[in-house]
């Protein structure tokens, strides 16, 4: 089992480079959208958060230094990846998006990745 939770970590973190690089990428250009590294990288997030924190509450033992689940961590994150996950699906077949809506799904993405890190 530590070997799917350890592949789960990995996928989350490849979905937030994803989300993250696909974002930041455009942060220069004259018209920015909502590409597809931004949508498949969000739906990873989600999907393996998720499935990791399911494998955590099964109470499967994954070492002895696993830490007890925090629900507010986690529904912290999970509403900010909702939230996101929405505007990028809603937005993803718009030619151009917004310059605020653009700057927002950036923040957003760094506010989660904070969450993840210094919570």
């Amino acid at each position: 089992m530590a070997f799917v939770y350890d592949l789960l970590v990995f996928v989350h973190m490849l979905g937030m480079a994803s989300l993250f690089g696909g974002a930041f990428v455009q942060i220069k250009g004259p018209e920015r959208v909502v590409n597809n590294a931004m949508l498949h990288g969000v739906l990873a997030q989600v999907i393996s958060g998720l499935l990791l924190v399911g494998i955590l509450e099964s109470g499967t033992s994954l070492g002895p230094d696993t830490d007890p689940v925090n629900h507010a961590k986690i529904g912290v994150k999970f509403a900010l990846a909702v939230v996101i996950a929405v505007l990028v699906i809603v937005n993803r077949r718009k030619r151009v998006v917004p310059n605020g809506l653009y700057y927002g799904l950036l923040g957003l993405t760094v506010v989660t990745i904070g969450v993840a890190v210094f919570w």
